[in-house]
């Protein structure tokens, strides 16, 4: 992304969507439960604000893999329309496609975004969807993400970083942001990239709002006393001993064995 597309996906002149089209007025909304699943894939790509967020919202209800293009449609129709609203239409096709899930499904909305097809107010809900299926983004889309000034946008960033000398940087100075959830999410990122700088922002985690992700990422930056404190998390909380022993599993210290079967003693 070079520079200028990197500020349109933030600010800039641009239109916005009117709503209904000229056919949609005087008619009632469709009932998109009463469409097979062709002639919902079919009615999709043209769809407008009457119907668009009801057909998307039941492409996703139905998980239909084949409509994950004629929602990609969807959303492309609108590029431009939303750098100062949020186009409805674009946040449905986000919504279902999240839904569905899948690799299509990911790519579908990493384009979106990489391509600023969504844009303005409607970026957090793409990149919410981007972090639920693991979208791979370019570094550079990433990158800016992670300095947007929505921290909803920066946390989704961080949970789709992949290690590189520019993003590890920004990460770490994310450990000092004014959002906790963003410094939470900047830990566990760094945590899983193995770096050792989110070692105590991890510890505070699990001393006072555990969970699985954060578990995952400690675990990769583990020693010895790391292994024994997970131990210990999982007789605290033993509705994460699961996601303990899954981490214990993976590490390769010889104490995280023997820790992990105490754990398992201990569940019975």
């Amino acid at each position: 992304m070079n520079a200028d597309r990197q500020l349109d996906m933030f600010s800039g002149a641009g239109f916005v969507a009117d709503g209904a089209g000229p056919e949609d007025h005087g008619r009632p909304a469709l009932d998109p439960s009463t469409l097979s699943d062709a002639a919902l894939i079919e009615a999709l790509p043209a769809a407008g604000a009457l119907d668009a967020p009801a057909l998307a919202a039941e492409a996703g209800r139905r998980k239909l893999i084949a409509a994950e293009p004629a929602l990609g449609a969807l959303c492309r129709r609108f590029k431009g329309f939303g750098r100062h609203a949020v186009v409805a239409e674009q946040i449905a096709s986000m919504t279902a496609l999240a839904c569905i899930g899948g690799r299509q499904a990911a790519d579908v909305v990493g384009r979106a975004i990489a391509e600023d097809v969504v844009q303005g107010p409607g970026l957090p809900a793409a990149m919410a969807a981007a972090a639920a299926l693991g979208s791979r983004l370019p570094a550079e889309v990433v990158l800016a993400c992670l300095r947007h000034p929505n921290p909803t946008v920066r946390a989704d960033a961080c949970r789709l970083a992949r290690p590189s000398a520019g993003v590890v940087a920004v990460l770490i100075d994310l450990l000092d942001d004014l959002h906790d959830g963003v410094t939470a999410v900047a830990a566990c990122a760094l945590g899983r990239m193995g770096r050792d700088e989110a070692r105590n922002r991890l510890i505070r985690l699990l001393a006072n709002t555990p969970s699985a992700e954060a578990i995952d990422a400690f675990a990769r930056i583990a020693d010895d006393d790391a292994v024994i404190l997970l131990g210990r998390l999982a007789q605290r909380c033993p509705d994460l001993a699961g996601a303990v022993l899954d981490a214990l599993d993976e590490c390769e210290l010889p104490r995280a064995a023997v820790v992990a079967a105490g754990v398992r003693r201990r569940l019975g």
